[in-house]
């Protein structure tokens, strides 16, 4: 969830309560960490108070687009970083510091490499435990992506990159598989592929979490997430949102037949209940 006004988007408004909501069981193989995006240090300091385990702080790399998501300039918001990181520090809280439109803004069009970098270099300095360049509208593609991750890598050698893909010209698993090749290991993704942007008109969502774990346990790298277990959050997420969700495995399942749950036979996809 994120933290922002109501005002402007009251679909969020209910951040607190979703954090209360949640079940934290004490211990398990995978530590489950909930992260939440804030745009500023207001927002960070509620989200803090909510129980969140992460700050996930998002500034554009471009002032269009700045403006338009959270009301503010870049400079702004650069300034904003020293009151959330000594928040960060205060409640041992690490941030995610995001760069939106790392890779193209829809205002703009190209984005310069060293508009990225600068704002990536302000959280690295500040102690971000990990950066995420976001290609918030899907513009990237996977040669920018390769250069994008290579200079990355040569300029922050000793933080961690996470990269965030939005699907709006059907190249996402692309430049996901791109990055790996370049050696990004983290991705962001989402459950049957929903999210987008209201800066962009019909926008696509996330790279589905079911389809990027199908891919890569098909190419022989586990994820230690169970698909069939994933395809079903998935069919439920869509039950529960009311409208067909753009995940692709959700849909057609495994390639090869896998045991089926209720009769050990073999079954190509999981069952769609809610369960």
């Amino acid at each position: 969830t994120s933290f922002v006004s109501a005002r402007a988007i009251p679909q969020l408004k209910d951040a607190a309560d979703v954090m209360a909501g949640i079940s934290r069981p004490g211990i398990s193989r995978y530590r489950m960490e909930h992260a939440a995006m804030v745009p500023n240090a207001r927002g960070a300091g509620h989200a803090v108070a909510a129980g969140v385990d992460q700050l996930v702080v998002v500034i554009s790399a471009t002032l269009a687009h700045n403006q338009a998501n959270v009301h503010r300039t870049v400079d702004e918001s650069l300034a904003d970083l020293d009151d959330i990181f000594a928040l960060s520090r205060q409640h041992g809280v690490p941030v995610i510091g995001a760069v939106a439109v790392a890779f193209g803004c829809p205002f703009q069009g190209d984005v310069a490499r060293a508009d990225t970098f600068h704002i990536a270099r302000a959280y690295v300095d500040r102690g971000a435990a990990s950066v995420m360049l976001a290609d918030t509208t899907g513009m990237a593609t996977p040669v920018r992506v390769i250069e994008m991750v290579t200079a990355f890598k040569e300029m922050f050698s000793g933080t961690e990159l996470i990269l965030h893909f939005h699907n709006n010209r059907g190249t996402a698993m692309a430049n996901l598989l791109a990055a790996m090749t370049a050696g990004a290991r983290t991705f962001d993704t989402a459950l049957g592929g929903i999210g987008g942007c209201p800066n962009v008109p019909l926008a696509a969502g996330n790279l589905a979490t079911e389809d990027v774990v199908f891919m890569l346990e098909e190419m022989g790298i586990s994820t230690g997430i169970d698909l069939l277990k994933i395809i079903d959050a998935a069919h439920l997420l869509e039950k529960r949102l009311g409208f067909t969700l753009p995940g692709q495995v959700m849909k057609s399942g495994p390639c090869r037949p896998l045991p089926c749950r209720d009769t050990g036979s073999g079954c190509l996809t999981s069952k769609n209940n809610d369960e």
